[in-house]
């Protein structure tokens, strides 16, 4: 059992949260900070919680089920707008003024600290609102059943338990929010993955981007609203990496430029193909 356990700690990316965790588990005196540090959490992670259950079950009947109740067609307006504000936020906040903006959003001195939980809660806030909020159509293209519901289903959870590994390779702690109050909590600086190239990273550059593509396809129920969605978010995940990709240059330099050479961008090579994605 020990050596297993020794085995899994030497994995980078559990050590990782194992660390971190037990930093947070045993917090340095400070009870406003560790007040602050767990209410972060309990915010952060209830409204992911939340955030995840609305996609999977607004997706699973091609949003055709949701409380919105927008007149048409007012209604594709409101649409288009809760459609548009996940991928314009989403991205606005990772460029220079928007992480400068995200260190100042909790009054206090653990501004900075928590950015990372802060961003987290506030995309998971914003998916929320496109789940819960979207009015549907009313229109259902097709419905499927028997086989074409069980293969549809494994795909669809498939799609997302390969979302679930892409998000443990990029750093868990960092994805669920949980780097921001758990430093917090252990009176730390935050402490960012390096530039992931395991797991999953190792076949493509943006497994995380390719994965959630998958969610928006591998449905059961099909809509007008479905490929709307899908379309407009998955061409969202095709282009928003080019600027994570910008940032990752900047910041690693001939390092990532070599990963990018070796490992392409969103499709597994090939057997016998090793063409240069640049």
């Amino acid at each position: 059992m020990k050596r297993e356990q020794s085995r899994l700690l030497k994995d980078v990316r559990l050590r990782r949260l194992v660390e971190l965790a037990n930093a947070a588990i045993n917090p340095p005196a400070g009870k406003a900070r560790i007040t602050i540090a767990v209410l972060s959490g309990l915010v952060c992670h209830s409204v992911f919680a939340a955030a995840v259950l609305s996609m999977i079950v607004g997706m699973w009947f091609g949003l055709s089920k949701s409380i919105g109740s927008v007149p048409w067609p007012y209604a594709f307006l409101t649409n288009a707008m809760l459609l548009i504000q996940f991928p314009v936020v989403h991205s606005l906040l990772l460029t220079g003024p928007g992480s400068r903006l995200l260190s100042r959003l909790v009054p206090g001195p653990h501004s900075k600290t928590l950015a990372t939980t802060t961003y987290a809660t506030i995309a998971s806030v914003q998916l929320v609102l496109l789940f819960v909020l979207w009015t549907p159509s009313g229109i259902v293209w097709w419905r499927a059943d028997g086989i074409a519901l069980a293969v549809l289903a494994t795909a669809y959870a498939a799609s997302w338990l390969l979302l679930l590994k892409a998000s443990f390779d990029a750093g868990a702690e960092v994805q669920s929010g949980a780097l921001g109050w758990m430093s917090l909590m252990a009176n730390i600086r935050p402490g960012f993955p390096d530039m992931p190239t395991l797991g999953v990273f190792r076949l493509i550059r943006q497994p995380i981007y390719v994965a959630f593509a998958l969610t928006l396809w591998t449905v059961p129920t099909w809509t007008p609203d479905q490929l709307g969605l899908a379309v407009s978010l998955t061409a969202y995940c095709l282009l928003a990496p080019r600027l994570k990709e910008a940032r990752f240059l900047a910041r690693y330099g001939d390092r990532f430029q070599r990963y990018r050479q070796r490992v392409p961008y969103a499709l597994p090579w090939l057997v016998g193909s090793r063409k240069n994605d640049t």
